[in-house]
């Protein structure tokens, strides 16, 4: 199915593993954390713990790597029975700042993408977890130039767009979102009449995971953000 994208004047992207690199560090951090922890449980409980914690605890803490590392401590008393050491609870805390203090490495082609399609369209972020972490990302990105406005949401549902479209004004008609997450960036967009684009990331979070019965027809699935220039009013990628 061919989609019509002549109308898009403003292109939502996704911040974390559409722009750069973020769901591989908590990979790793998960890695770090059960090996502290394998005097008490195996990885397998101790991964399936961590993430029932981080599941009951979005309500309270949201998104990004400070809820993380609560539900970390959390998980590290209640796996250890309130026996988890003091200086078990600092390595967790550090883990939690090597997190936040990491180098942003962008994903291939990000930049070229964005400096092509800035003056042909309205470029905006739309991300969601801890605002000073996503601002400190994005700072240390460089890319803060290319966009004209930046959003960090509480979470990605359909209201959440709608809400802020309207806000922008932002005819839904006119709108293209671009994500690695079918459950956040694709699915409740195309649910209010927008247009999405999929670009898959390796790996994806658990929570962010749907089956295949519930995807919807009606989004592009690229496999590198360099193929958006085939597809938009930019052309065929000459300057």
């Amino acid at each position: 199915m061919e989609i019509d994208y002549s109308k898009i004047k403003v292109i939502g992207f996704d911040a974390d593993d559409t722009l750069w690199v973020n769901e591989t560090y908590f990979r790793d951090t998960e890695e770090k954390f059960a090996s502290l922890l394998d005097k008490y449980e195996t990885k397998n409980k101790i991964d399936q713990e961590l993430f029932k914690t981080e599941i009951n605890n979005l309500e309270i803490y949201g998104y990004g790597v400070k809820g993380f590392v609560l539900s970390m401590i959390e998980s590290a008393l209640d796996l250890s029975n309130n026996k988890v050491s003091l200086a078990t609870i600092g390595d967790i805390l550090n883990l939690g700042k090597e997190m936040l203090s990491h180098p942003v490495e962008l994903l291939d082609g990000v930049e070229e993408v964005l400096r092509k399609l800035k003056d042909h369209y309205r470029l905006i972020v739309l991300t969601k977890g801890d605002l000073l972490d996503q601002e400190r990302k994005l700072e240390k990105s460089g890319l803060s130039k290319y966009f004209h406005h930046v959003e960090v949401l509480s979470d990605k549902k359909e209201i959440n767009y709608k809400n802020l479209l309207e806000h922008l004004r932002i005819p839904v008609s006119e709108f293209l979102m671009v994500g690695n997450s079918l459950k956040s960036d694709v699915l409740p967009i195309i649910n209010i009449g927008a247009k999405a684009i999929h670009i898959p990331f390796h790996t994806t979070w658990q929570h962010e995971e749907v089956k295949l019965e519930e995807h919807q027809n009606g989004h592009l699935t690229l496999n590198t953000i360099t193929e958006l220039l085939k597809y938009l009013n930019y052309g065929n990628g000459s300057e």
